[in-house]
Parts: structure tokens; C-alpha cells; sequence
């Protein structure tokens, strides 16, 4: 348990973690603890919105800070998957040559204009949040959408045999990673729910409505998943979270 949890933090994060031997003993949970990258980035979260507003940081400082923090601590590894996948879909290629394009490590222009506009209207979305209990229920979906998107790898047809995901699912225990991802899944919404019901059960939806799209988009255009599709599952998934917190706000404060 303990290596798998090493495992996880390694591959999906830049946070210092002891080295374990690569070897699929070692990676059998390694899915299961993958949430937990998102707990950490939710502290920092957390931390970040409490000094900006001690320093009475600007709102453009406080959200362009709150969109780079997740990057640093995955070191971009879900944005690459999210361009990647950008890239592969705006080519209208065949399904062998978008898995091809997958695994090419340059990025194309389609990937460079859509992480611009991500990056502006995540940025656009944080500088909207002001109440404390927005930025844990936004963190928590950094918890949310690593649970989805393990249950996916799990879960969901593979577009291929071998690769990074692959050597995370084969040695997977099935049934206790399922059995942790459905966990985090219930936890995440009982923890959002603690600042409002109507607001965590939209953050879920609003998950679970991007984690169809982007299953029913990877069957048509990939024939499966993959590591790629899975971050940028990811990214939507935190973006569209965000988004459900903030508007969710604006609407209540007009309505009410």
C-alpha cells in the first residue's frame, strides 16, 4: 500500500516521494491514492486564498496564483494529456493516426489557441471566487476529478494494449482501487455538501455530465481511453467544477 502510494505521487506529481522499485507490486493501489495529489492541492488552495487575502492581494494576483498552483504540483503532466488530445481531435484524422498523433510530443497550434483560452477563462473564473467556502469546494473537485478519472482508467474500454495508463490498470487491484475511487467520489460530495447541497450536487453533475462527454468522445475518436484522455478529462473536469461554484454564486446572488 504503502509503495503504491509513493507510485502515485511520483508519476502524477512533482511532490518528493521515496523511490520504489518500477514494478507492478508497487503500482497495484497506485490509482487509489491518485486522489489524493488533489488533497494536496486543495490545502495549497486553501493556503494560497487565506495569504492573498492577509496581503489583500489583487483579485488578477490571487486567481492567476490559483491556476498555476495545480500546475506546479503536477508539473503539467494532465495539461500535456489535455493539448495532446486537443491536437488529435482538430485533425480529423483517422483513429490510428489520432493515437498517433498522441504520442507525438510536439504540440500543435489547435493545442496552443485552446490552452490559451482554458488558462484565460479558469483564470477569469478565479478571480470571481471570494468566500472561503468556494475555495474548498472548488479544492475538494481537485479530489473529485482524480477519483473520476480513476474510475474511468479502470472502468472504461482501453484504446490501447500497452502505455502509461496501462501499466497503472493491468497490475491494479480492480476491485479495492474501485472500492477507493467511489470513496473519494462519496466523500467529495458529502464534504462539498457541508457548504450547500444544491451547490456540491451541481459540482457533481457538472463532473459527471464532462465525464460522459469525454467517455463518448474517446469511444468515437480514440476507440477508448487513454493516459492523454484521462488528463484531459481532468482538466475539464476541475474547469467545469469551478465554473458550477462560481455561477452557482452569481445566479443565488441575483436570485436572492
Amino acid at each position: 500500500m504503502l509503495k503504491s502510494l509513493f507510485s502515485a505521487f511520483l508519476m502524477y506529481s512533482r511532490i518528493p516521494a521515496p523511490q520504489v522499485e518500477w514494478k507492478e507490486e508497487n503500482r497495484r493501489y497506485a490509482l487509489g491514492f491518485f486522489p489524493l495529489i488533489g488533497a494536496v492541492i486543495c490545502a495549497m488552495e486553501i493556503l494560497w486564498y487565506k495569504l492573498a487575502d492577509y496581503l489583500s492581494a489583487g483579485a488578477f494576483l490571487y486567481s492567476a496564483i490559483a491556476v498555476f498552483l495545480p500546475v506546479l504540483v503536477t508539473g503539467g503532466i494532465h495539461i500535456d494529456g489535455f493539448c495532446d488530445v486537443t491536437d488529435a481531435r482538430a485533425s480529423y484524422a483517422d483513429t490510428k493516426k489520432r493515437l498517433e498523433i498522441l504520442s507525438d510530443p510536439h504540440i500543435g497550434s489547435f493545442a496552443v489557441i485552446n490552452l490559451s483560452m482554458y488558462f484565460l477563462i479558469q483564470t477569469a473564473l478565479f478571480s470571481q471566487v471570494s468566500r472561503l467556502s468556494d475555495v474548498i469546494t472548488i479544492g475538494i473537485g481537485y479530489v473529485l476529478s482524480r477519483a473520476l478519472s480513476g474510475f474511468s482508467a479502470i472502468t472504461f474500454k482501453s484504446a490501447k494494449k500497452e502505455g502509461t495508463l496501462q501499466s497503472f490498470v493491468l497490475p491494479s487491484h480492480r476491485k479495492i482501487t474501485l472500492a477507493m475511487e467511489v470513496f473519494y467520489i462519496v466523500l467529495s460530495f458529502l464534504l462539498m455538501s457541508c457548504f450547500g447541497v444544491v451547490r456540491g450536487a451541481l459540482c457533481l453533475i457538472a463532473a459527471l455530465a464532462v465525464l460522459f462527454y469525454c467517455k463518448k468522445t474517446a469511444y468515437r475518436d480514440f476507440g477508448g481511453i487513454t493516459g492523454d484522455v484521462c488528463g484531459w478529462f481532468l482538466q475539464l473536469c476541475e474547469l467545469f467544477i469551478l465554473a458550477a461554484v462560481v455561477f452557482y454564486d452569481l445566479i443565488t446572488e441575483v436570485v436572492l
